[in-house]
């Protein structure tokens, strides 16, 4: 369960399968970007972005109601962009690596 105080985020995978699946959603038509706005609560102008790649992530809840309209799995558009601490911080899902020169 997600505690309400910490804000997981999610990485939009590919900006154009967003927009391809927008389409032909799950029930074989398409949505606009105004509807997919509307069914999930966000602006309109936000959907746009992600499809543009200006906005690359969003919030949990966000992109499983974005993955829900459109009828595909949440992992399907979307990766984790890490973990929540105890603390609301998030970290890293792997360490980083550094690469010598």
């Amino acid at each position: 369960m997600i505690d309400a105080g910490h804000t997981h985020r999610y990485r939009l995978i590919d900006p154009l399968l967003l927009r391809r699946l927008m389409a032909r959603t799950g029930t074989g038509s398409g949505i606009s970007v105004r509807q997919l706005a509307a069914a999930t609560g966000v602006s309109h102008g936000t959907i746009d972005n992600l499809i543009q790649g200006r906005i690359k992530t969003a919030r949990h809840d966000v992109a499983h109601k974005i993955a829900e309209t459109i009828g595909v799995d949440l992992l399907i558009l979307w990766a984790p962009t890490g973990r929540v601490t105890s603390h609301g911080k998030q970290s890293e899902s792997a360490p980083r690596l550094k690469v010598a020169s």
